[in-house]
């Protein structure tokens, strides 16, 4: 009989849910984790909430075979050190998304009424009537930045509001957002035209102080932001120094750097600060646990790793072919200039074509810097379907003799006019290579670390303009290639440098060169 931890309050669905199907259940909130590990060594699954599952978690649970995470982030398991344990970690995404879509409708008007504090003062024996004077949530411009299942929800929400909505999440099609009732529009526009602006996106490198200095300052007087998202996003001393320069805004939040007592440094800046709150229903957590209990018995009955997130690639396929397919599709998105992205066909020769369904998740993740990382291939499909990309596998032709290669044809669009960028690759001697970029064959450039791409018209003496600026700049170049497409008179630089460069040097090179485009990446 398998025995499951679960070391969390977590509705009793999910004990009821597996011991039925005949699981020995060991539920306990009240007990430090690491102590009931050392109690039942014999465990073989996991179910936690914000629990950290530690390598020392692993190690001291010989037979453990699965965690799953009741809820959609996970950082608090270490995955990569479960997949080396040959954990398999799951998670619950979507379970949460009503309860957090309805926390900021009670935000939003606890705020506007002045709820909190009129109960206070009225408990107190007083009448400040006049003193909260409150605003209406009807016909107010709300934008909301990040449509994934909580935005969508979000959206649902308000509408009885009569509001306008305007919305932002780059990899979301137009048709697709106009058709749930939100009008697409930039990062820039929301701060600038809304009365209530809305967080939704995950947390990391790539959204941290995503809104800063500039965003805040272009926000109208008496407008409201609020971040239901991760701690990190709003970059509160930014914040903290407009509200002391006068600026008329209102701060929201209910996350922070750690969901534990002690002082909270949005405390001085928020105007309401709540204790992350935001999945904290009867509803959600039910959802969460029934959705973890299913989820478990499916894989050890079924064999089902549908929603596994640290999935292991197959025998026989070479970890470097992954890594190629991630490395493309960055060069693709970025090549196009990081436009909304709506269509990608895919080839995959030689040996790769058997594994062809392995590549959907690295794809994903390449194209899509904000998705869930780690899915297995029918989870990252269905993420590519719910980002309005149509995602096509080809079967590649006879004629064509590129052996163990992947081919990538990336459709993006932007105000209805449609933009295609090729790419493939190959891996050479154990290391990941793009070969061709659109019509610039025999790159085989090697784009892991700090890569500059700079398309010119060609002409002499370019190469050298690029090397001096980089040069005085104390910075290397590790490697180079440089290919013309002689039927266009034009020519690709691909750089390989040793350190970062600053987009104020990139930008700056590119105008010396007067180049057509320019971008870097850092992979």
């Amino acid at each position: 009989m398998n025995k499951v931890l679960i070391p969390t309050k977590l509705s009793d669905v999910a004990a009821n849910t597996l011991k039925t199907a005949g699981y020995e259940v060991i539920q306990d909130a009240d007990t430090p984790l690491e102590k009931q590990v050392a109690a039942h060594p014999d465990t073989v699954a996991l179910i936690v909430r914000s629990e950290k599952v530690t390598p020392e978690i692993m190690d001291a649970l010989p037979s453990l075979k699965l965690v799953v995470r009741a809820g959609a982030g996970y950082d608090n398991i270490d995955i990569v050190y479960a997949r080396k344990k040959n954990v398999d970690v799951m998670n619950t995404p979507g379970a949460n998304s009503n309860a957090v879509a309805e926390e900021v409708m009670a935000m939003i008007l606890a705020y506007y009424r002045h709820i909190v504090q009129a109960d206070a003062t009225t408990r107190e024996g007083l009448w400040e009537k006049k003193k909260y004077m409150g605003s209406e949530l009807t016909k107010k411009t709300v934008g909301i930045i990040g449509l994934g299942n909580i935005g969508r929800n979000l959206v649902k929400r308000l509408q009885g509001f009569e509001p306008i909505l305007l919305g932002y999440d780059h990899f979301l099609a137009r048709q697709r957002a106009l058709n749930i009732g939100v009008t697409p529009t930039s990062i820039e526009d929301i701060f600038s035209q809304c009365d209530i602006i809305t967080l939704h996106v995950p947390g990391g490198p790539s959204t941290h102080h995503m809104v800063n200095a500039e965003l805040i300052g272009k926000m109208k007087d008496g407008a409201v932001l609020i971040n239901c998202s991760r701690y990190g996003v709003v970059d509160e001393e930014a914040l903290a120094a407009a509200k002391a320069a006068g600026k008329n805004i209102g701060y929201l939040t209910d996350v922070h750097p750690k969901d534990a007592p002690g002082e909270k440094p949005s405390a001085p800046i928020a105007d309401l600060i709540l204790p992350h709150l935001g999945a904290n229903t009867r509803e959600a957590n039910t959802k969460a646990a029934k959705r973890a209990a299913e989820q478990m018995i499916a894989y050890f009955s079924d064999g089902d790793t549908s929603c596994v997130v640290n999935g292991e690639s197959p025998s026989g396929l070479n970890p470097a072919h992954l890594q190629l397919a991630f490395l493309l599709a960055s060069l693709a998105r970025k090549a196009g200039g990081n436009k909304p992205i709506r269509r990608v066909e895919c080839t995959f020769y030689g040996n790769l074509r058997i594994f062809r369904k392995w590549f959907t998740a690295p794809i994903l993740e390449g194209l899509l810097p904000h998705a869930e990382k780690g899915l297995m291939p029918a989870a990252a499909e269905e993420s590519l379907r719910e980002h309005g990309i149509v995602f096509k596998a080809r079967e590649p032709k006879d004629d064509k003799p590129y052996e163990d290669s992947i081919t990538l044809d990336v459709a993006m669009e932007e105000e209805e006019e449609y933009f295609h960028t090729s790419v493939r690759g190959v891996v050479t001697e154990g290391i990941p290579m793009v070969s061709r970029l659109n019509n610039f064959n025999g790159l085989y450039a090697d784009l892991r670390g700090t890569t500059l791409c700079l398309r010119y018209k060609d002409r002499p003496g370019i190469i050298a303009l690029i090397g001096s600026a980089l040069s005085s700049n104390g910075i290397n170049i590790d490697n180079i290639a440089a290919p013309a497409d002689h039927a266009t008179r034009e020519a690709l630089t691909v750089i390989k440098t040793n350190q970062p460069v600053s987009d104020e040097l990139l930008d700056k090179i590119a105008k010396e060169i007067d180049a057509i485009s320019a971008f870097s990446l850092n992979l």
